[in-house]
This record gives C-alpha cells, sequence and structure tokens, in this order.
C-alpha cells in the first residue's frame, strides 16, 4: 500500500515541512553531482555479478557509520543529523519526501513550527541512535531522512487516526486507489519494520535499509506527542 495525500486540511501553509523537502532535494542533487559511478562485481551463489556503486559525493563525509560513532562519538556526532539529508537513490528520497509531504503539514500545523524542528530532529536522533545500538560495530554508511519521517508518521498516528488517506494499493496485476483510514495504513508499514527487522536479523542494514532506526523513529514520535499530552486531552483539532 502506497499513501498519496490525505484529506486532512491544515490553518497554516506547512513552512517547515517544504523547507525540509526542498533542503533534501538539494543536497541529493548536489550529492549527485559531487559523486560518481564505479564498476563493481558482486559474488553471488550464481557467480559473479557486475553492477556499479555510487562513490564519493557529499555521503562519503556526512554519512552516520556506527563504528565510528562508538568510537569517536562527539567527533561523529555532527554526521548524525548530516545524514538525515542524504540518501542513496532517487527511490530512497522521492518515498521519503512523499510520507513527509503527507503527514508532516498537519504534525507541523499542531505543533508549530519551532517545536516541529525540534520534533523532526529528535526523532531522527533517537533512530539513528536506535540503529547504531543495534549494531554498535556496523561499518555500513547510514543516510536518509526515513528515521525522523517514522517519528512524524508516529505523530500523526496519535493525532489523527481516522483521517482519511488516498492509498494506492496493488490487487494480483491491477492496481486501485482506495480511502483507508490513517491508523491502517500507519499501522501496516510498521508491522512491516517489525517483520522485516526480525526476519532479516540482527542491527545491519539489511536489504540496504536500516529497519530499526524506522521502529525507533516511530517509537519517538508517538512517546513525544503522549509525553506532550495531544493524544489524550483532546489539546488538538479532531476529524
Amino acid at each position: 500500500m502506497i499513501p498519496l495525500k490525505d484529506y486532512n486540511p491544515t490553518r497554516r501553509f506547512p513552512l517547515v515541512s517544504v523547507a525540509f523537502i526542498v533542503l533534501n532535494v538539494l543536497v541529493f542533487i548536489l550529492d549527485r553531482i559531487s559523486g560518481h559511478y564505479e564498476p563493481l562485481l558482486i559474488e553471488t551463489a550464481r557467480g559473479l555479478v557486475r553492477t556499479r556503486q555510487f562513490v564519493g559525493g557529499l555521503s562519503a563525509d556526512f554519512a552516520l557509520v556506527p563504528a565510528v560513532l562508538t568510537s569517536h562519538p562527539f567527533l561523529a556526532l555532527p554526521t548524525v543529523f548530516s545524514s538525515m539529508f542524504l540518501h542513496g537513490n532517487w527511490l530512497h528520497i522521492a518515498s521519503n519526501m512523499l510520507y513527509l509531504w503527507i503527514f508532516g503539514n498537519n504534525v507541523e500545523d499542531v505543533l508549530g513550527r519551532m517545536r516541529f524542528i525540534v520534533f523532526y530532529f529528535t526523532c531522527g536522533l533517537v533512530a539513528a541512535l536506535a540503529q547504531v545500538l543495534s549494531s554498535p560495530g556496523s561499518e555500513i554508511p547510514m543516510v536518509g531522512a526515513s528515521g525522523a519521517v517514522a517519528g512524524v508518521m508516529g505523530a500523526y498516528l496519535l493525532l489523527f487516526p481516522h483521517a482519511r488517506i488516498l492509498t494506492l494499493v496493488p490487487i494480483i496485476f491491477f492496481f486501485t486507489f482506495i480511502e483507508v483510514p490513517a491508523f491502517i495504513i500507519i499501522g501496516y508499514w510498521v508491522l512491516l519494520q517489525f517483520l522485516n527487522a526480525n526476519w532479516l536479523g540482527g542491527g545491519e542494514l539489511r536489504g540496504g535499509v536500516a529497519y530499526f532506526a524506522h521502529i525507533g523513529g516511530f517509537v519517538a514520535g508517538v512517546v513525544f506527542m503522549w509525553l506532550a499530552g495531544m493524544g489524550r486531552s483532546g489539546g488538538y483539532r479532531r476529524l
């Protein structure tokens, strides 16, 4: 299931969410321009497979490497935040920015712009630490806004569980559009993160995805909103 848009109006323009999206896209383009692809041979069960890997670019210096953070925490701490604006490929950034656009505007509307900025980076920080703690010796670089966006989704779930989300759903060989409540689409996403984290095992980025970062960011978003009392007392606009 792929969410496309929600039917949840905001009171004001989501300036911070849009700024984050623009900044992520600009950094991604700069990263692509400053790096290059090199031939790579990967050994598989069927033999050697020739592919390409992206090297250099901003990711070479600003990605978060768990082993570096655990051995030199003060020197590597800035990469916890810089890595939130780096992405591995077009699909990676497109999916993250789509989710941020759908869910970020309403969370920003409730929190206010300054609190939303603090919230976003806090969720990203917790997400990064969750992935690092799951595999502190990993030398695989971590990039992406997924952890922070997962926190936004956690907040949205607590605030607007019944908001209608237009969703693209594959049915065998066809696709259809349906409207589903937010708790279904977000709950489905969370379930996938837990299943993949347990099936694939360990804290390494299995299949190139940091599942524990997603889980950590989501939990941080839920806890943040719960502590703020915004999931209990009705201190927000009910739909």
